[in-house]
C-alpha cells in the first residue's frame, strides 16, 4: 500500500502560482512513477503531468505545457507540481496518484490515489 496525501491547495487570482505537494508513505516511493490529475466541477477526472521513478522523464497535458511544472524528490518521499501563469480554467480537484514501475503509461495505471487538494482561479 501506498498513502498519498496532497497539500498546497487555496485560493489564487488569475496570473498568480501554487505549488502543490503530495507526500507518499509506505512501499518505497521511488518504485513508483508519480502522476497529478484533476477534476474540474461536471467534468471528468483529467490527466495533468507525471514523472518517471526517477525524474528522468515527464509528461504534460498539452493544456498546462508550458505553464505547469512536475518534480520530486524521492529522498523525502514528495512529488510536486508547480503551476503558473493560472486561469479560472485551471480551477479543479487536483490528485495526487502513484503507478508502479518507472514509467507513466495512462491513467488507469495509476494504483494508488489521494483525496484531493482544490485549486480555485479566480479572476
Amino acid at each position: 500500500q501506498v498513502q498519498l496525501v496532497e497539500s498546497g491547495g487555496g485560493l489564487v487570482q488569475a496570473g498568480g502560482s501554487l505549488r502543490l505537494s503530495c507526500a507518499a508513505s509506505g512501499r518505497p516511493f521511488s518504485n513508483y512513477a508519480m502522476g497529478w490529475f484533476r477534476q474540474a466541477p461536471g467534468k471528468e477526472r483529467e490527466f495533468v503531468a507525471a514523472i518517471s521513478w526517477s525524474g528522468g522523464s515527464t509528461y504534460y497535458a498539452d493544456s498546462v505545457k508550458g505553464r505547469f511544472t512536475i518534480s520530486r524528490d524521492n529522498a523525502k518521499n514528495t512529488v510536486y507540481l508547480q503551476m503558473n501563469s493560472l486561469n479560472p480554467e485551471d480551477t479543479a480537484v487536483y490528485y495526487c496518484a502513484a503507478a508502479p514501475g518507472a514509467f507513466y503509461t495512462d491513467m488507469l495505471g495509476m494504483r494508488y490515489w489521494g483525496k484531493g487538494t482544490l485549486v480555485t482561479v479566480s479572476l
